[in-house]
């Protein structure tokens, strides 16, 4: 049993400081997903206003033909009127010029409200051009941070992984996942943890469970914390495998 915990230990002091690796990054990952989802966003609204002045601009010329179509009848509907022999007809003209007249009101009610529009979204659009540029700016120096801080721990890294994997080989299957599962399931991932003067995690333990540790013949289970409260001896031990 002794070795179980061993491997127990081995394994944790490994996570550990695996964990202590993650922590010198502290929280450019998160600063760096943050800043892409702003980069997404922003790009988003840029392309939106692209395709929104681009769809004004087709608008626009749509109106403008049917501004000048509708006064190319207006001007036919009213020689027609010099012509008519009735007032019937005359009338009829004149409802059909007023129509006409009536598009032409609306479409260049219409341009007016798309100039003011088109100068709003020209404006955002620079903005936001500006905020993409500085963000782009800002993620590129902290992806770059975060590669330069990998490269300096990528070996040390590598090989806390490759003694994790040979450390995991020598455990049962069972301790294993209660392990995985334990560590997993705590915030900062201490599974297993040392007996200081007869206390775990700053918190004293009950003496029946103090004499357990000390046997080093069993895996204890902390009732308080939940984790597995083992002899300092075995995190030394642990310590001396791996110093170099």
């Amino acid at each position: 049993m002794r070795e179980v915990i061993q491997n127990l230990v081995n394994l944790q002091y490994i996570d550990s400081k695996l964990d202590e690796l993650k922590k010198m990054r502290g929280d450019l990952p998160e600063d760096i997903l943050d800043l892409e989802t702003d980069v997404v966003r922003v790009e988003t609204r840029i392309n939106k206003n692209q395709t929104q002045l681009k769809d004004m601009k087709l608008e626009k010329a749509k109106l403008e033909l049917e501004i000048q179509d509708a006064e190319e009848l207006v001007a036919k509907y009213e020689a027609q009127q010099m012509t008519v022999r009735n007032n019937r007809e005359y009338d009829a003209l004149t409802k059909e010029i007023e129509g006409q007249k009536q598009l032409i009101e609306n479409s260049k009610s219409r341009l007016e409200e798309i100039a003011i529009l088109d100068e709003e979204v020209q404006k955002d659009l620079e903005e936001q051009k500006e905020v993409l540029k500085e963000k782009k700016g800002e993620l590129d120096k902290l992806q770059g941070n975060l590669k330069e801080l990998i490269k300096k721990t990528e070996k040390e890294e590598d090989d806390l992984y490759e003694k994790r994997d040979e450390a995991k080989s020598l455990l049962n299957q069972r301790y294993l996942r209660s392990y995985e599962r334990l560590r997993n399931g705590l915030a900062n991932g201490i599974a297993v943890t040392a007996m200081h003067n007869g206390a775990s995690m700053g918190m004293m333990l009950p003496p029946q469970v103090q004499m357990e540790v000390r046997r080093m013949n069993k895996i204890v289970i902390d009732e308080n914390s939940g984790r597995i409260v083992v002899d300092q001896s075995f995190f030394e031990e642990a310590e001396k495998q791996f110093a170099s």
